[in-house]
């Protein structure tokens, strides 16, 4: 291995303090105003107007340029592929949604011409996802349960479903939650608020989806088995639904089954196949579609429905539907819904987004991220569309077949067109049952998310805990207050961290303006007479207590026993001296009686401390600096704590310095009050190199002073 290389270098200069520095650096002493700043964010002109509305409507500012040699053939193909998948998908995740299918449609095409004019990823595809759909199914169903629409047969005398206005009160209720979410969207997007998508940790996102797609696959086992248990709300209402389901299976619908156990085989195989030929195909065999025409052709022709009781897909009409304002009256009842789809959508897709945009180099802005999709959400609330995000297997084919731009999206949401205008109606004999299946082979890559926990676990436990928590609420209170739930868990184990930060003494490299914890390193060096404590976590009220029992742990100094101690002897003191004051005033001598000499107002101030016991514990500190490079803010009461400690260990002779702050945490010590006409920017220095320097001399200067104290008192 070859010889590390060593260049030798010498830095001269004096020991800096923020004093020193903002007299070096000349700090600025003007701020702008928030007048100032609003007049600033209001001012229009010329080509701010412009930026403005290329930013907004970032089509304008590619699709002029769009290069069609380049990137029409690739853009052709993947648009093709993707809207292919769109068909199935859209369908089956209607179900989820407790919509018709033909809904699923509309769903995947409406929001996706919407994103192509205003999203900014080139790969994603926009469209019907899994979670978001069994999220509205959960509200469809609990704001329009069967219940709602039992009516008397006369001629069977039973009570039956009117489906046509259940589906009609459902669809009206999805589109209501859609429109809400898509405005939350907005709203987020116009106020800058991108940035909370950094509160959904990738850990906290796949426990989630993996929460999800569990109840994806139970809200799905009534197709596989043609059976119809209660809908359950509320928390553990999963738990139930499963106990009925296993109560119901005797009544399994054998043909449902068949068809289910047919196509779930036939799906993976052809998928298995599909991956083996993927490197010799130039795009993937659409193997849903396919076994969506073959399960349409079979039941049509041996009449599924009528001999076998098979749930098919029913009457799918043609063409599009006008829009439709949405149920405002509805909004009250889904707001929190609402939310949870407009935070959950957008944590998908900008994750996804920036994937690919790393990948290709290119930036997604993710506020303007949060606007196309509630544009897309929002609009296509008004044509009865439900929420959308994007879809990891459909972006995967899509940047898998060439698409290099929103262009293949855009014709995706074509080819879905002209299946809703001319072919949609040959699938109404299509088995539900087809549609589970395709469901469950589709969720198996979420499935595959719980290898995670091991990896999470040899890697960071509090990752793969915060994976479980967060897999166990979704279960346990439904994806919408499973997410708000599994956020709040996610904060808490950050404030559990800053709560129990690592305390460290440090110690000199020897020959080095380096310092590093001295329990860690066997070289290090403790530097005499100075402990050197650093906390890993800023300081703030939560472990502003906890900042200081550290400190007196390994300093060694119980500072309340201390404090205690100097007390007791200042009041021996006093009454000391009122006592001879009253002798004095009364004439008395003294007689027989050795009073002992105190230390004088000047011991006192410095040193009364070491006093106490007559002699200087010498395993104490003459000095203390603060390291606080870790900390990037500091509340009232971390500047409250540390003027304290400065307070209290000065009292005891010890002089307390403060090492590494940034400029934040200056500001915020001079606007906390930490700075008064004692305690000046002097103690604050740049690097905890300076502050031993400065430490050490002035426990050098000490030392002669105090010697030369000793020297004229004997000599």
């Amino acid at each position: 291995m070859a010889e590390r290389r060593r260049m030798s270098y010498n830095i001269h200069r004096e020991i800096l303090d923020e004093e020193t520095v903002d007299e070096m650096a000349k700090k600025s002493a003007s701020k702008t105003s928030l007048c100032e700043k609003v007049k600033k964010s209001v001012r229009c002109s010329g080509p701010r107007v412009k930026r403005c509305l290329l930013e907004t409507v970032p089509v304008i500012s590619w699709l002029p340029r769009y290069p069609i040699r380049e990137n029409g053939l690739g853009d052709l193909v993947s648009g093709i592929s993707v809207g292919i998948m769109q068909l199935p998908q859209g369908m089956a995740y209607a179900l989820l949604a407790s919509v018709p299918p033909v809904f699923g449609l509309f769903s995947s095409f409406y929001p996706v011409l919407v994103y192509f004019i205003f999203g900014t990823s080139k790969h994603i595809s926009v469209g019907t996802y899994a979670v978001m759909s069994v999220m509205i199914g959960g509200v469809t169903e609990r704001l329009a349960p069967d219940s709602n629409f039992m009516t008397w047969d006369n001629e069977t005398n039973a009570s039956i479903i009117n489906t046509i206005a259940r589906d009609e009160e459902r669809v009206r209720v999805a589109a209501a939650v859609t429109l809400l979410s898509g405005l939350f969207q907005i709203l987020l997007g116009l106020v800058q608020f991108g940035f909370v998508v950094t509160y959904l940790s990738e850990p906290l996102v796949r426990g989630y989806t993996t929460g999800a797609a569990i109840h994806v696959i139970v809200s799905q086992l009534k197709y596989t088995f043609g059976i119809y248990p209660d809908r359950h709300s509320g928390p553990v209402s999963l738990i139930y639904t499963v106990v009925e389901i296993c109560y119901l299976i005797p009544q399994t619908n054998i043909g449902t089954l068949v068809v289910s156990i047919v196509t779930i085989i036939s799906l993976i195989m052809a998928k298995e196949l599909n991956a083996c030929l993927s490197k010799k195909l130039p795009v993937p065999i659409p193997v849903e579609l396919i076994v969506i025409i073959i399960a349409t052709v079979i039941s049509w022709q041996v009449n599924l429905e009528a001999k076998y009781g098979v749930d098919v897909v029913g009457v799918i009409p043609s063409g599009l539907q006008p829009p439709v304002v949405p149920a405002a009256s509805l909004f009250g009842q889904v707001i929190g819904d609402a939310f949870a789809l407009a935070v959950v959508g957008y944590g998908i897709a900008i994750s996804l987004g920036r994937i690919f945009a790393l990948k290709y180099g290119y930036k997604v802005d993710s506020n303007q991220e949060l606007i196309a999709l509630g544009l897309s959400n929002s609009i296509g609330g008004f044509f009865q569309c439900f929420a959308v995000s994007c879809s990891m297997s459909r972006s995967l084919v899509q940047e898998s077949t060439g698409g290099k731009t929103q262009v293949a999206g855009a014709l995706s949401a074509v080819v879905i067109l002209f299946i809703t205008l001319w072919i949609g109606t040959l699938f109404e004999d299509l088995p539900k049952a087809v549609l589970a299946a395709i469901i469950f082979v589709n969720l198996h890559g979420m499935m595959k998310q719980f290898l995670d926990i091991p990896a999470l676990w040899r890697s960071n436990r509090v990752d793969m805990l915060i994976w479980v928590a967060t897999f166990i609420l979704t279960l346990l209170l439904n994806p919408d207050m499973g997410l708000a739930a599994s956020i709040g868990f996610s904060m808490l184990t950050v404030i559990f961290r800053t709560q129990l930060p690592k305390y460290s003494v440090l110690g000199q490299i020897p020959e080095t303006d380096v310092y590093k914890p001295l329990d860690e390193y066997h070289q290090v060096k403790k530097v005499p007479g100075i402990l050197i404590f650093r906390s890993s976590a800023t300081l703030y009220f939560a472990n502003a207590e906890m900042y200081q029992d550290a400190l007196g742990a390994k300093s060694g100094i119980d500072i309340t026993k201390f404090l205690s101690a100097k007390k007791k002897l200042e009041a021996k003191r006093k009454r000391h001296e009122k006592k001879e004051a009253k002798k004095a005033k009364k004439g008395l001598k003294k007689n027989n009686v050795e009073v002992k000499k105190e230390p004088n107002t000047e011991e006192q101030n410095h040193v009364s401390v070491i006093e106490i016991d007559a002699e200087r514990d010498p395993s104490l500190p003459r000095a203390i600096i603060l390291d606080l490079s870790p900390a990037n803010f500091l509340d009232t009461v971390g500047v409250k704590t540390l003027r304290s400690i400065q307070k209290d260990y000065g009292e005891i002779g010890i002089d307390v310095v403060l090492a590494g702050c940034q400029t934040g945490v200056v500001d915020s010590l001079q606007t906390g009050g930490f700075f008064n006409d004692k305690v000046t920017k002097s103690c604050l220095f740049t690097t905890v190199h300076d502050a031993v320097l400065h430490c050490q001399s002035a426990i050098t200067q000490s030392q002669s002073v105090a010697y030369e104290e000793i020297t004229a008192t004997h000599f």
